[in-house]
């Protein structure tokens, strides 16, 4: 059990803006104020990284908020040395807070004499002497298997469901979920059940490595409000592609939610140009001046779910109770109250 009267948050640098919302959240929660642990993490002018802590953090329990997202060997090598000063100075117990975890992708050996990389950064950060890991929505749920410590997987498919409530309550009769491709089904299908709406699938086939030759829409589309439920949108290649077939089939609107906005390379080129009438992300990754600048991007704060699930695992209740959107709509109230 932790020692302190407190959860202690420290930060990275990949993603300050989320954990200072994090802990103002928590603070509203525990009514008196939780700061951010008082430290410097830095670089030498070679590039490595320097971590020194300034507060007394012995017995305590401490939660590392870091996205290993771009660059994602930085913020990935900042996590683990972050880990090891809080675990020589004494602290009782380190969880790493990981909104998006990078790697992911690289779940499995997709071909001849490839890693299986999402492995090694578990092993890596085991040895960093982190104890639990909590993130949200893994690419690859297996991923929670290539840890021997506790892994609290959260899915942002409640924050979706309020969100869809909120913004479609007058016509959710004509919504629509899709999925882009015939892997993530069971991701819509979640989100489909939650807002009670049916479910579609975009069937993509690819010519070479990067490139979809084909898409073909599994379902009737014609009329709908269609909304693309994914992970990750990296350079928006396929996202924007469905979301013209879809329309091409007859769909009134599109809209999509992801998880994780990596968007990289032409990614905000390629939506500004899109037909897609919003893209919904989360601030899991910081979003860049080009996201923000982006009419057609709206970004939801997951502040509030990361502060809820870290003062239920200090105080040793469920986690698991944060899946189900009921539990979090008073968690977000304010936002989707209307």
């Amino acid at each position: 059990m932790p020692t302190s009267h407190e959860p202690k948050l420290i930060s990275g640098n990949a993603n300050r803006p989320l954990t200072e919302a994090i802990a103002q959240r928590m603070s509203l929660h525990r009514g008196i104020d939780v700061g951010l642990v008082d430290a410097r993490v830095e670089r030498f002018n070679d590039g490595e990284i320097f971590v020194e802590v300034f507060e007394n953090v012995r017995g305590e329990d401490m939660f590392v908020v870091q996205p290993t997202s771009n660059p994602a060997n930085d913020n990935l090598m900042e996590l683990m040395i972050i880990a090891d000063a809080l675990r020589r100075s004494s602290a009782a117990r380190i969880t790493a807070v990981m909104p998006y975890f990078g790697y992911a992708r690289q779940d499995r050996r997709s071909k001849a004499r490839t890693p299986i990389t999402a492995k090694l950064v578990a092993n890596l950060l085991v040895e960093a002497g982190i104890e639990r890991i909590l993130t949200l929505d893994l690419h690859a749920t297996q991923i929670q298997g290539f840890f021997d410590i506790p892994v609290d997987n959260l899915y942002a498919s409640p924050i979706w469901a309020l969100d869809a409530m909120h913004h479609f309550k007058d016509r959710m009769d004509e919504v629509m979920v899709v999925s882009p491709d015939v892997g993530g089904v069971a991701r819509a299908r979640d989100l489909a059940q939650r807002i009670n709406a049916p479910l579609s699938i975009v069937d993509k086939r690819r010519g070479k490595p990067g490139e979809v030759a084909e898409m073909t829409v599994i379902g009737d589309v014609k009329d709908r409000v269609c909304l693309i439920v994914d992970d990750i949108v990296d350079t928006a290649g396929t996202l924007c592609k469905a979301a013209q077939v879809l329309m091409d089939n007859g769909a009134k609107e599109v809209h999509s939610y992801i998880t994780h906005g990596v968007l990289s390379g032409p990614a905000i080129e390629r939506i500004s140009k899109s037909v897609m009438t919003n893209l919904v992300i989360t601030n899991t990754i910081q979003p860049t001046a080009a996201v923000l600048a982006c009419p057609q991007i709206r970004i939801v704060n997951t502040a509030p779910v990361f502060a809820q699930a870290i003062l239920n695992t200090w105080n040793g209740t469920s986690v698991s109770s944060l899946f189900n959107h009921k539990t979090l709509k008073p968690i977000y109230e304010g936002v989707y109250s209307g």
